[in-house]
């Protein structure tokens, strides 16, 4: 639904969100400025299992706010979507709109934690990522890849792995495992990352995709400035399987 990090300078692109579906079921991994159409039409936003909030960084959780209106304005009664997220998400957007409650008219939210949790077919496994004060990354399988607490190598289907916004490419081995597919920002591209921002470069994505034997890269979260095509080179040259730098619009299998 949407690749783009805080500001690019690609026409029609949106701000991170990630839509999983299974079994009729769909689960959301953020929702950044200007995804929320391209989610509205994909599927009815309604009906979403759950929407996962990765850290508050607005181009990660900024587009709730037109969720929320479509679920308060368009159904009588109201819907209402789960949403789990950091501690202070919705004290977070009710300070936006200046209206204490504002986002718990649509919106059932509850904290984050790690470890691993059922969301409809879908497995999802939570850790903490070094970015901001509360950053979270999710390896999310379903069907024969799910089962909490299945071992790497266990011969489980693989799964979708991201990253969320992270600072060490190390906080993500414990969920990476073999074939997984593994869907990492790249902020500053091939590097060097500014000093104090927080964030790993498509080298490091690539070795953590080599580290935990994921099967597949998928680069996203490049900022404008960036080549995207060094970006994607310097992965190559780490990781032998497959890289692809993903845009608004692409579809995967799992």
């Amino acid at each position: 639904m949407g690749a783009a990090p805080a500001y690019t300078d690609r026409r029609g692109s949106a701000a991170s969100s990630y839509l999983l579906r299974a079994g009729g079921a769909a689960l959301l991994l953020d929702l950044g400025q200007g995804a929320y159409p391209n989610l509205a039409s994909t599927v009815d936003p309604s009906t979403l299992t759950a929407l996962l909030v990765s850290h508050l960084h607005p181009d990660h959780f900024i587009d709730m706010v037109p969720l929320r209106h479509y679920l308060k304005w368009e159904f009588d009664p109201a819907r209402r979507v789960r949403v789990l997220g950091p501690a202070e998400l919705a004290a977070r957007l009710d300070a936006l709109d200046g209206t204490p409650g504002f986002t718990a008219e649509s919106l059932d939210v509850e904290r984050l934690s790690e470890g691993g949790q059922r969301l409809g077919p879908f497995d999802v496994d939570v850790r903490r990522v070094t970015h901001t004060e509360e950053s979270y990354a999710f390896r999310v399988a379903s069907g024969a890849g799910a089962g909490r607490g299945a071992q790497a190598g266990s011969g489980a289907a693989p799964g979708l792995v991201y990253s969320g916004d992270c600072s060490r490419f190390e906080d993500l081995l414990p969920l990476i495992r073999p074939g997984d597919t593994l869907l990492a920002e790249s902020s500053f591209g091939a590097g060097p990352v500014a000093p104090g921002a927080q964030h790993i470069t498509s080298g490091d994505a690539a070795r953590a995709a080599k580290t935990g034997g994921a099967a597949r890269l998928l680069l996203t979260h490049v900022l404008s400035g960036h080549s995207r095509a060094e970006a994607l080179a310097a992965a190559q040259a780490v990781f032998a399987g497959p890289v692809q730098l993903i845009t608004e619009g692409d579809r995967f299998e799992f």
